[in-house]
């Protein structure tokens, strides 16, 4: 997966939001859509389709998209956006993924992009789907 470093130039405007982590943290690109609106209308009319896929979750203060927890769904990535309608969270950027395991990977590079635990309102590591034996791509975690 290749990552692309946001230029951070003072005085210097880009074609895209800048994105943040909330506490600080590095300066990467999610390689997501959006941001949009954390909502059941914009989840609907963004993702149409059941696909597995990945989210950032998080908020939206001028043109910067602050990352605040990152995820992922197995199947149904739409399903599991409007899972998070009743949290602190107003706004969310999201990309498609050809299958589980590449999903598995893109959360578990998003979360180590974006600083961990340390960092993200994550509360732990990514856990790969239950008897895959997968291991992080980033760190070789299994769990």
């Amino acid at each position: 997966m290749q990552r692309r470093a946001v230029p951070v130039v003072p005085g210097v405007e880009t074609d895209f939001p800048r994105i943040f982590a909330r506490k600080g943290g590095p300066v990467t690109a999610l390689d997501m859509m959006g941001p949009f609106d954390l909502d059941p209308q914009s989840i609907d009319a963004n993702i149409p389709v059941t696909s597995p896929g990945n989210y950032a979750l998080g908020t939206v203060e001028g043109s910067t998209f602050y990352v605040s927890y990152v995820g992922r769904s197995d199947g149904d990535l739409n399903g599991r956006l409007k899972a998070w309608l009743e949290k602190p969270y107003t706004s969310f950027k999201f990309s498609y993924a050809d299958s589980a395991r590449a999903a598995y990977d893109k959360e578990c590079a998003n979360f180590h992009d974006f600083g961990g635990i340390q960092i993200l309102e994550n509360d732990r590591h990514p856990c790969p789907p239950a008897g895959s034996g997968w291991g992080c791509p980033i760190c070789d975690e299994v769990k």
